[in-house]
């Protein structure tokens, strides 16, 4: 280097990432696109709604060894297929019943370093002869067997008619999918999507490895043993140590761990064999004729790490306890981060640097606390450095974690990027089937993603985990709403209706000046919700040009931002507001708008805020019976009047617990009854469906 030359910052090849990948028809995934974030990519949404179908398709699709399907994996859309595609078939247009014929697929879309010199396990992945294309891109179908058409619909009748002749055709297809259908893969140009070739699972498998951590772990089933759990892992890790290259820290682990073994077992056996010759006296038997007999010992590490390995902790007074008396909590955590480090082990012993390493996580917060669950997300990208250190590797770990959970600690957490909101889109039609879309986050358009990063992290992210959400104002409608709901759901099901508090109500207080802020994200969410806020009329001061607090009949304006972008900013007065709430709530698509109306007819006095509607609605609990007779003007002014009496939370403290025979004021009530009347997605969980668990009564979150 030339003096005065700058130096060249140093090149570091960029690892190998999966960006982006497609799924068509498997159960609920009908056809989703689903970004990868290159650390962790966090799947939220409420039950069923395909988080874990995710996981399963791609962890079956993209290893080695052969997959067996049903029909029940197949998305529900695609049964009425089968039925078409037969029609075709039955006419003799075998041609046109091969296109129509439902298949399962994945299309993997990989980036890496095209500066690299060797592209080692992705090479079979690379197609194209562009030097500036950095994509390289898998599909992976399970469709049937060429020439298997005319046996898969062997025996169906000549023609679907009747009720039952789909249902008929299906019971008989389904059987035949496991043995008539295969998976196939090739890779495809990603600048002629036309050119492209065969490639093998195995190819597949070296380029992207798979691994699966389960939420259903046994630790919390006392029937299994957790040091099996433990022994199993531990296991794998030696087995890998002993596989490693020579010279390397897990060879060496391993030669250390038998030569141990093998001094363990030469006392043993020289013990056992002494033994033996004080006893062969008394054990000759006719017929064994003379002879000398020695004994041998063979102790297998693998076997003594699975059979006999535990985890104890230290007690008082050097008592061990065993690993049952830990909590579960820290038994997941800990069966977590070895199942964790022995995958990495599993990645690293392949040798190769090109290849990416897919981890999915499921549900990791069962049986951790709030601040483990926020902090577990976090240490996932501390593990990618971490573990190879502890192996002195200058190298990080190529993962990519995809976290399925249901924890608003871990959402919030994770943050905006690298979230990805699966939402159940039902049709109007109760006859058709529903599948899931799958929202980045960081692509909802006209959304303010710091601010509401930032407030979701301080109240909790149940907007993610919701059938419905409320939003209120502030600490007085936080501390009412849940009482409203309860004497609200009671008069309900006194009639045999059915209630708000069975479904999982969000409540959240997100202020009168911020509610607009999270309209464009709960459009883009797709969530029901209802925003209940104050009209806040105002009228032009005596004394200046500035907009004063007033009585609602005397307003001409409102100061409230939720109300005024609504209605797109327009000069509406308070009088215009009334007459679009006359008959209903403003609804915007699945957006509700709830604030003060009169609680009688339009001209009857209104409140302008919470506490105003709730003593108008309540007048004879505030000595204002005789209010009738007084001017609307007068008796707005009197409900104000009588409500400065009181602190906001005392107020609502007062009524909401102390005492409990009052009206729900009557904007509050038809906010109420617009979302109860919205159909809420029927909450059919995989894991709980079978065992005919429904929610409780009483979820409704207040953050």
């Amino acid at each position: 280097m030339s003096v005065g030359q700058p130096a060249q910052p140093q090149q570091h090849e960029r690892p190998p990432a999966v960006t982006r990948v497609e799924v068509k028809n498997f159960r609920l995934l009908r056809e989703v696109s689903v970004t990868f974030d290159e650390d962790v990519t966090v799947c939220v949404g409420r039950n069923n709604t395909g988080k874990t179908s995710l996981a399963e398709v791609l962890s079956r699709f993209l290893r080695p060894g052969e997959i067996s399907l049903r029909l029940e994996d197949f998305s529900a859309e695609s049964y009425i297929e089968f039925a078409e595609t037969y029609r075709r078939f039955s006419k003799g247009d075998e041609a046109e019943a091969r296109t129509l014929l439902p298949e399962i697929s994945t299309k993997v879309f990989l980036d890496y370093d095209n500066s690299a010199g060797e592209y080692g396990d992705l090479g079979p992945l690379i197609v194209d002869l562009d030097p500036d294309c950095t994509q390289a891109i898998i599909a992976i179908r399970y469709a049937l067997k060429p020439g298997a058409m005319k046996d898969f619909f062997r025996d169906a009748p000549k023609t679907l008619t009747g009720e039952w002749s789909e249902s008929l055709l299906l019971s008989l297809v389904g059987p035949r999918i496991p043995h008539l259908y295969e998976r196939t893969a090739i890779a495809i140009d990603p600048t002629d999507m036309t050119n492209f070739r065969d490639i093998s699972m195995t190819d597949v498998a070296r380029a992207i490895k798979v691994d699966f951590v389960k939420a259903q772990r046994g630790l919390d089933d006392e029937k299994e043993r957790p040091k099996d759990q433990i022994g199993k892992i531990l296991e794998s890790l030696f087995m890998v140590a002993a596989k490693a290259d020579d010279g390397s820290i897990l060879k060496d682990f391993a030669n250390s761990t038998e030569n141990a073994l093998e001094e363990i077992v030469e006392k043993l056996n020289t013990h056992l064999q002494e033994m033996y010759s004080r006893m062969a006296p008394t054990v000759g038997y006719p017929g064994l004729g003379n002879k000398n007999f020695s004994t041998r010992t063979t102790l297998d590490p693998k076997r003594l790490l699975s059979n006999f390995t535990s985890i104890k902790y230290p007690g008082s007074a050097g008592v061990e306890l065993p690993e049952s008396y830990s909590g579960l909590g820290s038994r997941n955590l800990l069966m977590i981060l070895l199942t964790l480090f022995s995958y990495y082990r599993e990645y690293s012993a392949r040798g190769s640097k090109s290849s990416v390493h897919l981890v999915f996580i499921e549900e990791p917060e069962a049986h951790l606390h709030p601040q483990m669950q926020e902090i577990f997300i976090h240490q996932l990208g501390v593990f990618k450095n971490k573990f190879p250190t502890a192996d002195g590797e200058d190298q990080s770990w190529n993962a990519q974690f995809l976290v399925t959970t249901h924890s608003a600690h871990i959402a919030n957490r994770a943050g905006f990027p690298a979230i990805r909101y699966f939402r159940l889109c039902e049709s109007e039609d109760v006859h058709e089937a529903s599948s899931s879309t799958i929202l980045n986050l960081a692509e909802a358009p006209g959304v303010d993603k710091d601010f509401l990063h930032k407030y979701l992290t301080l109240t909790r992210a149940d907007l993610f985990f919701a059938d419905k959400a409320i939003l209120i104002e502030g600490t007085t409608e936080r501390i009412f709403i849940p009482a409203a709901i309860a004497d609200f759901d009671d008069a309900k099901q006194k009639n045999g209706s059915i209630s708000l508090s069975s479904q999982y109500v969000s409540v959240m207080e997100v202020g009168g000046a911020h509610a607009h802020i999270f309209y464009p994200f709960l459009d883009f969410l797709g969530l029901q919700t209802l925003v209940i806020t104050d009209l806040d009329p105002a009228k032009v001061g005596s004394s200046s040009q500035r907009l004063e607090a007033c009585c609602v009949h005397e307003g001409t304006a409102t100061t409230n931002q939720a109300i005024k972008k609504w209605f797109e900013d327009s000069e509406l007065s308070p009088a215009d507001l009334l007459k679009n709430a006359e008959h209903g709530i403003p609804v915007i698509g699945r957006r509700g708008l709830a604030y003060q109306i009169p609680e009688t007819t339009i001209d009857g006095p209104c409140g302008r805020t919470f506490e105003d509607a709730f003593i108008l609605a309540n007048p004879t609990k505030f000595n204002l019976s005789s209010a009738e007779s007084k001017p609307t003007a007068q008796i707005e002014l009197d409900a104000r009047e009588e409500a400065r009496k009181y602190k906001k939370s005392d107020f609502a403290l007062t009524f909401a617990i102390e005492q409990k025979d009052w009206k729900v004021p009557r904007y509050i009530q038809r906010g109420l009854e617009w979302l109860l009347d919205q159909a809420a997605a029927p909450e059919n969980d995989e894991d709980t469906a079978s065992l005919g668990e429904v929610p409780s009564v009483g979820q409704v979150a207040v953050r």
